[in-house]
């Protein structure tokens, strides 16, 4: 994957992207790719929500989960984000929520994905 193909949604307030490790690998735009139409359009339409309007209110659909990881909630399914400089939001992992308590290897996926996207882009982003 490259940075063209990268960008979900650009909006006025925000970029949102899909993180993808050093070899072009995506686990977020691959678990998109095996939603159904109706799931890619939930995400899709808060993607567009929060680049449009630089906030999501209802927490219902987006939420801090701590730690600087944030939570996109297009029911049944859950997309892991972080927010970046330049006005991105980058998506980490995304995963079919089972329980009423995230799962903290999904959490933990998010933490290393983050740490691994700041290292590599750190330089770019400067």
């Amino acid at each position: 994957m490259t940075n063209e193909n990268c960008i979900i949604y650009s909006g006025i307030f925000f970029q949102i992207e899909w993180y993808f490790d050093s070899r072009g690998y995506s686990q977020a735009f691959e678990y998109f790719q095996e939603c159904n139409v109706s799931q890619k359009r939930k995400f899709l339409l808060l993607c567009q929500k929060l680049g449009d309007f630089g906030k999501i209110h209802d927490e219902t659909k987006f939420r801090n989960e701590g730690d600087k990881i944030f939570a996109f909630k297009p029911q049944p399914d859950r997309y892991l984000c972080f927010f970046q400089r330049g006005k991105k939001v980058i998506v980490t992992n995304g995963f079919r929520k089972r329980g009423r308590k995230m799962p903290r290897n999904e959490k933990e996926l998010a933490l290393k994905n983050m740490a691994d996207y700041l290292v590599r882009h750190l330089g770019e982003e400067e």
